[in-house]
């Protein structure tokens, strides 16, 4: 063979080499995003992540089971409800039942008996939630139990460790996660400190073929903080990310603010979780601000107290107007609840008995996930602009928008009707 041939051999050969590996990495990925329709007017998108365990289209909203659970509903509901991924908890799972059982039934998929996709937060929002029973170094935080009043120690490394036991296809850094409302240095403290927690995480990882390490952009309201956090965050080698820290009480217009940065600096080709987020409103506003993924307790924390969702807001199903209403929650609802009980006798049982509990989460559940498929189809046809002012008309029939929506709107070139 001439020496020009060998040459030519060689640069081929190297070139399919570096493909199949490239193929190889891409089979090997527990998390591949694809891109299907994106809006012409906002940052809107629709597509789809492809995990181990199941597909899930987005953007989606997840329900949370904190405990492993969503209370009122069976696993098998959830997927009846078209429910592709839900959330367990790091803190709460790796404390109770614990590790050892999470290890001998094989992760919280066989656990829960839930074949399709989970997320596990990192537990680090418990430094908010349960602040009053943690103290937070360096190291990681520690916190009193609040099961049996024990010393735990959350570190990221023993966060991932927990949380590679668990199984779940995506898997959240531990942060350092301070109130919205707070300033001053704690804040930039915090931010640092969550990009060299992740840094632990990523290096503590032992299932990178199984499961994605998420980072999240901290910084609360501060947009120079939150725009550096970004930046740091997307020069690690991960499969998407998580906007963090919001949620909590903060203003509005800083809330979507954070919102809108954050998207700005974050790659299009990975998904979008904006953590804790569930209120109608916010999840059409945040998914036209370029989200793809939203969790939150709301839907079945209201339930419990007896609330239905519809178009136009809340139902309280307490109140004495519903006494007599022979109606369902809402007409034109396809699931369980709707099309067998009246809000009548949902009023009837709403606080008092737990089958009530039951039947709300299961139309809220199907609430979302309805929305989550309008704003889906609407992005694919070119008409989500179009859905969101029919949206906000018929939920502020007078037109008096909060000016925080107007504004929100505006920046992706949507203006109201």
């Amino acid at each position: 063979m001439r020496k020009e041939d060998k040459v030519t051999f060689l640069i081929s050969f190297m070139k399919k080499l570096v493909s199949l590996k490239k193929m190889t990495d891409t089979e090997k990925s527990p998390l591949i995003f694809k891109i299907f329709h994106e809006c012409q007017t906002t940052k809107a998108r629709t597509g789809q992540m492809i995990l181990i365990h199941h597909h899930v289209d987005t953007p989606v909203f997840m329900p949370v089971g904190t405990q492993g659970t969503l209370k009122g509903l069976l696993p098998q509901q959830l997927e009846q409800l078209n429910c592709q991924i839900i959330l367990g908890n790091t803190y709460h799972l790796g404390t109770r039942p614990g590790l050892n059982i999470m290890q001998k039934a094989g992760g919280l998929h066989n656990f829960m008996n839930w074949k399709r996709a989970l997320l596990t937060d990192s537990g680090g929002f418990q430094m908010v939630s349960l602040l009053e029973l943690a103290n937070i170094t360096e190291e990681g935080v520690k916190f009193k139990s609040p099961y049996n009043g024990s010393d735990c120690m959350l570190t990221p490394e023993h966060s991932i460790q927990i949380q590679n036991i668990i199984g779940a296809d995506i898997i959240m850094q531990l942060d350092d996660v301070v109130k919205t409302t707070l300033t001053g240095p704690r804040v930039e403290e915090a931010m640092y400190r969550t990009t060299r927690w992740l840094d632990r995480c990523l290096t503590a990882h032992q299932r990178p073929s199984e499961q994605s390490v998420f980072p999240i952009v901290q910084g609360s309201v501060d947009p120079k903080l939150r725009s550096e956090c970004a930046n740091q965050l997307i020069k690690r080698k991960v499969n998407g990310y998580a906007v963090g820290g919001l949620s909590g009480g903060e203003n509005k217009e800083d809330f979507w603010r954070m919102v809108h940065l954050s998207t700005d600096i974050l790659p299009k080709n990975k998904p979008r979780y904006l953590m804790g987020v569930g209120f109608a409103i916010d999840l059409i506003i945040c998914s036209s601000l370029g989200i793809d993924m939203f969790d939150c307790v709301f839907p079945t924390r209201t339930a419990r107290f007896g609330c239905a969702l519809v178009r136009t807001g809340q139902l309280n199903l307490k109140q004495i107007q519903y006494r007599k209403d022979m109606r369902p929650i809402d007409e034109s609802c396809a699931c369980s609840t709707c099309k067998t009980y009246t809000r009548a006798y949902l009023h009837h049982i709403v606080t008092v008995e737990t089958v009530a509990c039951h039947l709300l989460s299961v139309h809220n559940i199907a609430f979302q996930m309805k929305l989550m498929q309008d704003i889906r189809q609407s992005i694919k046809e070119q008409k989500f602009p179009k859905f969101i002012q029919q949206y906000m008309l018929d939920l502020y029939p007078d037109k008096e928008y909060p000016s925080w929506i107007i504004n929100a709107l505006e920046v992706v070139n949507v203006r109201l009707l």
